[in-house]
C-alpha cells in the first residue's frame, strides 16, 4: 500500500510519541507537525480507515500492528538515506539530514533494502556484535560512528 508522504509523517510522528509518553493525541501530532488540529482529524481518520490506528473522536490515537511496523520502515529508510549521504557521499549532517527527510517519501522498499544491503557490505556493518536495535538512538549513532570510521581507514589506505 503507497502513503502520501504527508501520511508518512503522520505515522512516524505517532510512533515517535508513543514511544516518549503513554497517551498520543490529536493535539500532540499537530504541535510535533507544526499543523492544525483539523488537518490531523483529517488524515488520522484516513489512517484509520485503511488500518494503521485506531482512534476515536477526542480519544488516544495508537498505532495498529502494521500501523508500527510502516512507521518503523519508514524511519529506518530516513536513516538509510542519511547514512549514505552523509557518510558514504561525505554530504554534511545537516543537509544529509533535511534530504533524507525529503527522500524517503519517494524512495521504494526494495530501493531502501538495496541502499542499506550496499552501506552494510561497503561499510563492512555485518561484523558488529551486539544486539543492535534500529529503533534505539544510541545503536544508529554507534552504527554511524563506526562506518564514518570505516570509511576514513579504507580511504587512507
Amino acid at each position: 500500500m503507497k502513503l502520501t508522504s504527508s501520511q508518512e509523517e503522520y505515522l512516524k510522528t505517532i510512533y515517535l510519541l508513543e514511544m516518549n509518553s503513554t497517551k498520543v493525541r490529536v493535539t500532540d501530532i499537530a504541535n510535533k507537525l507544526k499543523i492544525t488540529k483539523p488537518s490531523v482529524n483529517k488524515g488520522i481518520k484516513c489512517l484509520r480507515e485503511i488500518g494503521l490506528v485506531n482512534y476515536e473522536t477526542y480519544g488516544n490515537i495508537s498505532l495498529t500492528d502494521e500501523g508500527e511496523r510502516m512507521a518503523v520502515g519508514i524511519i529506518k529508510r530516513q536513516d538509510i538515506l542519511e547514512m549514505f549521504l552523509e557518510e558514504v557521499l561525505e554530504i554534511d549532517k545537516k543537509q544529509a539530514v533535511e534530504e533524507a527527510k525529503a527522500m524517503k517519501h519517494v524512495v521504494s522498499e526494495n530501493t531502501a533494502i538495496k541502499l542499506d544491503k550496499y552501506i552494510t557490505e561497503v561499510l563492512n556493518l555485518g561484523d558488529l556484535d551486539c544486539n543492535y536495535d534500529e529503533n534505539s538512538e544510541k545503536c544508529r549513532n554507534c552504527v554511524k560512528i563506526t562506518a564514518k570510521n570505516r570509511l576514513r581507514k579504507n580511504s587512507s589506505i
